[in-house]
């Protein structure tokens, strides 16, 4: 899913995507600090990708790609990162971000594909398949944690980027808003679980569901903490979001 705009793009970056320099911004610009040093670099608008439910043992991957140019960044004035956001707060930044962005594209990686390929697999292949589903070429790429190889644009890896950057966070809480949503909707398919209240995540809730109905078919099953069929209670580890 995804809408888009047509926006201009820096002439000539698939070919200088290895050459671009990684831009340092100013800490006093705030979440726009990335986006401002590489506008006036000639490389806006930026795209920003993150992901929801890398750590969830139930529901899909979501990754969203969001960009954004300085007009963009200024309207947005709600965007921070979506964990630390209430959920009626989300919604209306996630509103905000998809009315003030000139491109964002979502992909849903479902847990079947998770157990068949490995979460980091499909995490990163996940971030190519957003960037791709853009309609028009980016300035320039910001992922969140890890560096991701394969765009058609410069791209750099920022630590904690849904908390430092605008473009990074407007896709954290696109993905994230969307994946909660899907959650909720599996709910009602699956009401024994609580995914409405732990959105597929590791808790005593979900551990005690896990136990008492076995898994479901939005389970991923690679997870440690997901019981194989015939075992027992007490054969399998607690760990949280680990394959």
């Amino acid at each position: 899913m995804g809408r888009s705009g047509g926006y201009p793009h820096a002439g000539g970056v698939r070919s200088q995507a290895m050459a671009v320099p990684s831009p340092v911004p100013r800490r006093s610009a705030g979440l726009a600090a990335y986006e401002n040093v590489l506008a006036r670099a000639g490389l806006a608008p930026v795209a920003g990708i993150d992901e929801a439910g890398r750590g969830a043992c139930a529901g899909p991957l979501v990754v969203a790609a969001v960009v954004l140019d300085r007009a963009a960044v200024r309207k947005l004035h709600n965007v921070a990162d979506s964990k630390l956001l209430t959920r009626s707060a989300r919604e209306v930044a996630y509103g905000d971000v998809i009315r003030c962005a000139l491109d964002w594209h979502v992909v849903t990686i479902p847990a079947a594909e998770i157990d068949r390929f490995g979460l980091h697999v499909c995490n990163i292949e996940g971030m190519r398949r957003a960037y791709a589903g853009l309609r028009a070429v980016p300035g320039y790429v910001l992922t969140d944690g890890f560096p991701v190889s394969g765009f058609g644009s410069p791209a750099l890896a920022v630590w904690k980027g849904d908390q430092v950057t605008a473009s990074v966070a407007a896709a954290s809480i696109v993905a994230k808003v969307t994946r909660d949503r899907m959650m909720r909707e599996l709910d009602e398919r699956y009401p024994e679980y609580g995914f409405c209240r732990h959105k597929g995540y590791v808790t005593g809730e979900h551990l005690r569901a896990l136990a008492e109905f076995g898994p479901c078919a939005e389970h991923r099953r690679s997870f440690r903490c997901v019981p194989q069929p015939g075992q027992v209670e007490g054969e399998w580890g607690h760990e949280r979001g680990r394959p």
